[in-house]
């Protein structure tokens, strides 16, 4: 009895210890102690025959069950309703079971391989990115979904020497997976951007068959999308479709809003366009999915219209946006946008200003005229300037010079202790937080004012209490222009901040050449009366001898296609190489038959900056957007980190190509009524 030795041993000791007080009770009296003597007795034969059955037991128990547990636990394996292989460094078979040959159409051997050469029978199944980790992922081969489990095991030679794989048909999952995907709800916001302003100048029959013609565009397209829409206004449709359907739309890449552009030709004076605010039910409730479109209708809306404006996966996307803004005549809302600017100025008692980083002339002529409204009620005011700000160098000295702007100016660096109880920050032409003079200024400051031109994108100020955003106007200059004509009736500008102004419009401009409307040169006339010189603006304008060469060879290795794109290079990195590659692209823009001009040029040892110009004719907002960039419809940028200057120039001139060619076939459809 080895495995019960423990056991009886302290049975014996316990019995020992029994034995001697019965002997003590026999003593004292012998018929108790022959009865103890009789009880214990008993007690050690039933001890004895206890342990001898438990030795039996677990004898039987290591005959029948131990000594066949490895044959038990390999056939458990074997015939596991699931893949488990082991498989090494070279991806070859070292051991499988049996339920892999019902998944694979190759009879599996031991050293075939997995993923690599003519025996592989699951080339997807990428083992270098899981080798040697413990997690699971899902591989689909021949439109099966798998999904697998990895963990490394250890050999004598290698901590990671084979890796095992447990590995099931996932299928029925993913397929039901997919169709709660593809049935999510989607809701749309569809308006109609310029309905009153198309139906102005017509008769009641040509009102109604625009309306008509109107109508019947979109419910055919919302039924092509076996959606359900309703009319909820003259120029607002509510419409709900199934995710697998917005899909259709985005490969079709919405062409409702190239259709609508049809109605153009038949009946209004001008073209009738469309912006769709879009979000995809996820875990949000339906009314946070209503704002969530709500949302991106305005998003769409405020970067000019006629365009789709999606929100999925927490991501924004942007369909159409080809269509250049339409000028309003009305003043209604700067006069309003003065209003309300000049009571929250009067509420605060300090401002500050900032442009974008590495300002320009737009920028800084706005920043100069808010500061004058800030002036003219007496409130303290800065401008908060970048550590880059070579192109407007010449203005800023002109400016350092006079004592009334001394301390006007201030750098990020200054503005560590803020002692104003009620600052207002405003942030002029742009309105992408990052690339704002100081950054931080945001989260510090509460009350922020956003006035820009450019068309928005998904990244914008959130926070702002006020935002004047037109992006039918020229240039923020412009905005801030029609401001200054309704703030106060006794505002008086300076000469050099008329100057600056002047030089804002003339540069976003191209010299009154692009995005040009009645209300610009009305904005250029009310600032002439104010001293603007265009004598003193050419001199702001001029260039040195190692500008005037820089541009010259990015012209001379400029390329030109045929459908009216021309591209260079500026390999050389310059102190102001930003401003010589702006104009490099405008002066390239006067080319004939140019539509769009781009300058690919070396900004930073490990950045890339591109600057894209368009006649007006192709949005290049769109096409830098692609890029992570953003800005106007014909003056727009971006900056790419960690890429050669070679293959930017490459990736740029493929999207552009291909954006150009689409453009030009939908161009072609439309004028053949399709």
């Amino acid at each position: 009895m080895p495995r019960n030795l423990n056991a009886w041993i302290d049975i014996v000791i316990i019995h020992l210890a029994a034995l001697f007080l019965v002997v003590v009770l026999c003593i004292y009296n012998s018929y108790i102690g022959a009865a103890a003597l009789m009880v214990w007795l008993a007690t050690l034969f039933f001890g004895y025959e206890r342990c001898r059955y438990r030795t039996e037991e677990f004898d039987h128990y290591c005959h029948t069950v131990i000594s066949n547990v490895n044959d038990a636990s390999n056939y458990a394996i074997e015939y596991l309703p699931q893949i488990v292989v082991l498989v090494d460094r070279d991806g070859r078979l070292q051991w499988f079971n049996k339920e892999l040959e019902k998944h694979i159409t190759k009879i599996p051997e031991y050293g075939m391989s997995i993923n690599q050469g003519d025996d592989a029978f699951w080339p997807e199944l990428d083992l270098e990115a899981i080798w040697g980790k413990n997690d699971e992922t899902v591989f689909i081969h021949e439109n099966v979904h798998f999904k697998m489990k990895y963990r490394p095991i250890a050999t004598k030679d290698d901590s990671c020497g084979l890796m095992a794989l447990y590995i099931m048909d996932d299928s029925p999952y993913q397929i039901l997976k997919r169709i709660h995907a593809n049935s999510r709800s989607v809701l749309m916001y569809i308006q109609i951007d310029n309905y009153e302003d198309v139906l102005k100048g017509l008769n009641d029959a040509e009102r109604t068959s625009l309306v008509f013609q109107a109508n019947k565009l979109i419910g055919e397209w919302i039924n092509h999308l076996e959606g359900y829409m309703h009319r909820s206004r003259n120029d607002t449709y509510i419409a709900v479709i199934e995710r697998r359907n917005l899909d259709v739309a985005i490969e079709e890449k919405f062409s409702i809003l190239d259709k609508v552009h049809n109605l153009f030709n038949n009946t209004s004076k001008l073209p009738v366009t469309l912006s769709i605010g879009i979000s995809v039910a996820d875990r949000q409730t339906y009314i946070e999915l209503g704002q969530q479109a709500q949302s991106m209708l305005d998003l769409a809306l405020s970067r000019g219209g006629d365009q789709a404006a999606v929100m999925m996966n927490n991501q924004t996307s942007f369909f159409g946006g080809k269509t250049k803004a339409l000028e309003k005549q009305n003043r209604v809302k700067a006069r309003v946008m003065a209003s309300n600017i000049k009571a929250l100025m009067q509420t605060s008692d300090e401002i500050f200003i900032m442009g974008h980083h590495n300002e320009d002339f737009d920028a800084l002529g706005a920043a100069l005229g808010v500061a004058r409204m800030a002036k003219s009620l007496d409130k303290p005011v800065h401008i908060i300037l970048s550590d880059m700000n070579e192109g407007i160098g010449k203005i800023i000295e002109m400016l350092s010079t006079r004592e009334e702007y001394a301390d006007l100016f201030i750098s990020s660096d200054h503005l560590l202790n803020i002692t104003a109880q009620n600052p207002v920050l405003f942030v002029v032409d742009t309105f992408i937080p990052h690339i704002t003079a100081a950054p931080d200024m945001l989260n510090r400051i509460d009350q922020i004012v956003v006035i820009d031109h450019h068309r928005r994108s998904e990244n914008y100020i959130k926070n702002a209490k006020i935002t004047y955003l037109e992006t039918a106007t020229s240039s923020t200059s412009e905005l801030v222009t029609e401001l200054l004509m309704y703030f106060s009736e006794d505002l008086k500008l300076s000469r050099i901040e008329a100057i600056a102004l002047y030089s804002g419009i003339l540069v976003d401009t191209k010299n009154f050449a692009v995005q040009v409307g009645v209300r610009t040169f009305e904005a250029a006339a009310y600032l002439r009366r104010w001293g603007a010189d265009l004598v003193a603006v050419r001199q702001l304008f001029r260039t040195d001898f190692d500008t005037e060469v820089a541009e010259a060879r990015a012209k001379a290795a400029a390329t030109m296609f045929p459908n009216g794109l021309i591209i260079t290079k500026c390999p050389d990195t310059m102190p102001n190489i930003q401003v010589v590659a702006a104009q490099v692209a405008d002066s390239m823009l006067r080319i004939e038959n140019v539509r769009v001009s781009i300058v690919i040029f070396q900004l930073t040892a490990n950045t890339v900056g591109v600057s894209a110009r368009s006649s007006g004719e192709i949005n290049v907002q769109v096409i830098m957007e692609n890029f992570g960039g953003g800005g106007h419809q014909n003056v727009a940028g971006t900056q790419l980190k960690d890429g050669t200057i070679d293959d930017v120039y490459n990736q740029v001139l493929e999207y552009t190509q291909e954006f150009i060619e689409e453009y030009d076939n939908n161009e072609s459809n439309l004028a053949e009524g399709h």
